[in-house]
């Protein structure tokens, strides 16, 4: 990709997809009204699509009744609402997205269900949301796509959308470690629909180097994590790091407006967060209570006031959370109040931001401490309103915004007494103390606020991503030398698609002499053994080949002949010779515009490449049928149909075979394993070789595989055997 191919899309209109539109559609008695979105979100896009022009899409809130139509503000650019039935509103957005992502993206998966028919929904809403993108993208520069809910349009929005429009993804919450993000079973499906972006956003590098992670072991994709590009299914991702800020002028002239806390009253200790389990708030009230115990000298002159905005109510877990803040209010206040003083007060409501603004100004100190937090506005807010004597920022460690408020006092959540005594040292800190960290915190907030978030993220997407250079020594490095340090290697490879491109006909697949080359050089080496494991004959294979040195597994591994071991032949062979020469009689009478047969001794290969795509599937269903009715199984390969011998054998039992013939049975011990190959027979020897060995499958990443890593194609498999070729000898 050039450059220069998004050069100007940072001029042209936007086309904006979140789960809810800029605003929320409500039913009354009188009609439909529409009510602004809380929320950065909106704060942050409305200004810059009032400006480039674009589309907002986004589900309104509820689903239209027949004849209802849906109030739009008058705003300067288009909304493109996506509708939702009760039933997917349930199992899209409660379900898979709330009930299944939430948690396990803030490494709580414990609270993760993980339902089939969920995914399935959010699956099928995806789609829709991503054909309105595609809809409106006509003339647009940039698709942008936020947050959790959406993770599996970007594929869908890719397969359609024209060259020059970028295409961009953030993600508002945390992104896990691999270990909890693989619990997904449909991890595989998020994380490739991701990397169909040009772009992908998190808040801070932490975030990005766990989805690094995640796409290399998970994907085998290609990842180099000093640039943070990805190369996978033929294109490259750049992902980056963009803290999000908050709307710093608005807040600091609220505060300045807001009405003055009368003085003499205690000392106020402040929460404020939306009521979710992710927040912490039963442990920020515990800690409170261990301050009362292990400073009494706080009694009577401290006040917890905790903000719970209502949130999900009709959710059980939800229910639940808030019965339990309210038992700990009761237990808490009931313990520590006196008749002048209860220690905590609970607000179990919203409000608006002016009075808002007035108790982030006037609290002593800022209590935020998320279990997890993608980023966590409100101690972004809290500082922008510390206009007049400030207080101290007491923060959890494990909020996104820890990564960059170094200035706070940093806590672990989980740890009682620590954060305890973070907020005595909050609450007995001098003011000079005070107002050096508040400053430090207000310059970075004012430089970095949303308006410049947005913008940064506009202006990053509308430049193309560097391609990855070729794959080389260090990379191969990287992944092998530990691994294969003072072992012996077997290299087990695939022919077809893997040594030689694809071709129309299998005797056209001859070895290039670059190839020939690396491949004797790995057989020269006296610390190396190379098996080529073929879907061909042994013979067909073992001539096409021509290296006398090598080990050749024939027909999937049910012939085997290599130096210093017997002959193999399944023994059940003998009894397909005849069948199989039957079976291609009947195949070459269906064998129309260019299919063909080809014959390998007991099994045999129905070809169609050369088959105009309209006339495939008849064909393959006719000869599929066919290779049934004869006592074989049908398995798919690279425009062919196999039939093979039903007799419980393939190349990860070939595999098997050749390392307990040459090796002994005891061959883990002293050798590993390194196999490659392109086709999906291949992924009987990747699922065999499953922690056993480092396995490459080329090609295409469409397919899901078994295999460790991803190799692009050929020319790859070459640099690969030729860094094995020239690697020291005895090690690495």
């Amino acid at each position: 990709m050039a450059s220069s191919e998004f050069a100007d899309s940072a001029d042209r209109p936007i086309v904006v997809a979140s789960n809810r539109l800029p605003f929320t559609v409500q039913r009354r008695s009188d009609g439909l009204s529409v009510q602004a979105a809380p929320g950065g979100l909106v704060s942050a896009l409305d200004p810059v699509l009032c400006h480039q022009g674009g589309t907002w899409i986004g589900w309104p809130g509820l689903e239209l009744r027949a004849g209802e139509k849906m109030p739009v503000p008058d705003r300067p650019y288009a909304i493109a609402p996506v509708q939702l039935t009760d039933t997917e509103l349930q199992r899209y957005y409660h379900g898979f997205s709330n009930r299944t992502l939430w948690p396990l993206l803030h490494s709580m998966p414990g609270r993760s269900r993980f339902d089939r028919r969920d995914f399935e929904v959010y699956a099928v809403v995806n789609q829709r949301f991503a054909e309105a993108m595609v809809e409106r993208s006509d003339g647009a520069g940039l698709v942008w796509i936020h947050d959790y809910h959406l993770m599996l349009s970007p594929r869908r929005v890719r397969e359609e959308l024209v060259r020059d429009v970028a295409l961009a993804f953030f993600l508002h919450v945390p992104f896990p470690p691999y270990d909890i993000f693989r619990l997904l079973p449909w991890d595989r499906e998020l994380l490739s629909s991701l990397l169909a972006c040009d772009l992908i956003g998190f808040h801070v590098r932490g975030y990005a180097r766990n989805f690094l992670d995640c796409v290399e072991r998970t994907l085998g994709a290609r990842v180099d994590h000093s640039t943070m590009l990805v190369e996978y299914g033929g294109r490259t991702t750049r992902v980056c790091a963009l803290p999000i800020g908050t709307e710093f002028e608005t807040f600091d002239d609220l505060a300045r407006a807001a009405r003055t806390r009368a003085a003499g009253e205690e000392k106020v200790v402040l929460g404020v967060d939306r009521l979710d389990y992710t927040k912490g708030i039963p442990e920020r009230m515990r800690a409170f209570e261990r301050l009362l115990e292990l400073h009494p000298e706080h009694r009577e002159r401290v006040v917890l006031l905790q903000l719970a905005v209502p949130s999900r109510a009709q959710v059980a877990e939800y229910r639940q959370l808030k019965q339990e803040i309210d038992g700990l209010v009761g237990a808490i206040n009931g313990r520590f109040a006196t008749a002048r003083w209860s220690p905590i007060r609970y607000l179990y409501r919203s409000l608006d931001r002016g009075d808002l603004a007035g108790l982030y100004r006037d609290a002593d100190v800022a209590l935020v401490t998320p279990l997890r937090d993608g980023m966590n506005l409100v101690a972004k807010e809290w500082v922008a309103c510390q206009v007049s004597d400030p207080g101290v920022l007491v923060l959890s460690r494990l909020a996104g915004a820890a990564e960059t408020m170094r200035e706070a006092l940093l806590v672990n959540p989980y740890d009682l007494d620590g954060t305890a005594e973070a907020i005595h040292r909050a609450l007995t800190m001098d003011e000079d103390e005070r107002r050096s960290r508040i400053a430090a915190l207000r310059r970075r907030e004012q430089r970095d606020d949303l308006e410049a978030w947005t913008n940064a993220f506009v202006r990053a997407a509308a430049v193309a991503s560097e391609e990855l250079p070729t794959m080389g020594d260090t990379e191969f490095a990287g992944w092998l030398s530990d691994f294969i340090k003072q072992y012996r290697v077997a290299l087990f490879l695939d022919y077809d698609g893997t040594l030689t491109p694809l071709c129309d006909h299998p005797d056209e697949a001859v070895l290039s002499p670059e190839m020939r080359e690396v491949l004797r050089g790995c057989a020269a080496r006296d610390d190396t053994d190379v098996a080529i494991v073929s879907g061909r004959s042994l013979e067909g294979v073992r001539r096409i080949v021509g290296e006398a040195d090598l080990t050749y597994a024939g027909n999937h591994g049910l012939e085997i002949a290599g130096p210093g071991m017997p002959h193999f032949a399944h023994e059940d062979l003998v009894h397909y010779r005849e069948r199989a020469e039957d079976l291609a009689e009947q195949l070459d009478r269906i064998a129309t515009d260019g299919a063909w047969t080809e014959r390998k001794g007991p099994t045999l290969t129905f070809h169609y490449r050369s088959v105009p795509e309209t006339q495939r599937a008849g064909l393959i269903r006719e000869a599929r049928a066919l290779v049934q009715r004869a006592g074989y199984q049908p398995r798919a390969a690279h425009c062919a149909v196999e039939a093979r011998p039903p007799i419980g054998w393939d190349k990860g039992r070939a595999v098997l075979h050749i390392l307990r013939a040459r090796y002994g049975p005891a061959w883990s011990e002293s050798v590993r394993v390194i196999y490659a190959g392109d086709d999906e027979t291949d992924e009987d020897a990747f699922r065999f070789l499953s922690g056993l060995a480092m396995t490459f499958r080329i090609g295409s990443p469409d397919s899901p595989t078994a295999a460790a890593r991803r190799l692009p194609g050929v020319d790859a498999v070459r640099a690969l055997l030729g860094w094995l070729a020239r690697r020291p000898p005895g090690k690495t």
